[in-house]
């Protein structure tokens, strides 16, 4: 890491950072991101009404699944075993009358481990993951969903302690 980055040797070439040094800690990385759509589509999605399924039982698996695997997704992610990952979902203006209004789900994912290095990278892509999954399980219900604001909220461990974001 002559030159500030972790993931280039002293000659710029890619690698894998060394993290053989590093203490192992307790790690916790916790990542947001949403998806909008119109009303029709949420309620299907908490009617449990969509034709391919139960939406978010789908979602929540795949983000899980996603999470597990970032290290074959993301070049250079060093693999690690988790203790604990999950995925919750909350809604925003469900309840709104204006059947044109925009409807909004947001995904959370939360990953702990003990090890030398990370957990935000696999939140990200556990959330990430998710609510891809319902854009593709909703699709037929609406082509103008819009998924964004992915973002690491939180995390604590490592010797950056605890940053809160969110």
């Amino acid at each position: 890491m002559e030159n500030g980055f972790s993931h280039f040797d002293s000659q710029g070439n890619a690698v894998m950072a060394d993290i053989s040094q590093k203490e192992i800690t307790s790690r916790t990385a916790i990542a947001k991101g949403c998806i909008s759509m119109n009303a029709g589509a949420m309620k299907a999605v908490l009617d449990g009404a969509v034709g391919k399924g139960d939406v978010l039982g789908v979602a929540r698996i795949g983000g899980i699944m996603a999470a597990k695997r970032c290290s074959s997704l993301i070049p250079l992610c060093h693999p690690l075993n988790f203790d604990k990952c999950t995925i919750d979902f909350s809604f925003h203006n469900e309840d709104s009358p204006a059947a044109d209004s925009r409807k909004m789900i947001e995904a959370a994912c939360e990953v702990k481990l003990s090890g030398k290095t990370g957990a935000e990278m696999e939140a990200l892509t556990g959330v990430s993951i998710a609510l891809l999954t319902i854009y593709d399980m909703c699709k037929a219900l609406d082509k103008t969903m819009v998924i964004g604001n992915i973002r690491l909220c939180e995390k604590s461990g490592g010797k950056s302690g605890h940053i809160c974001v969110d």
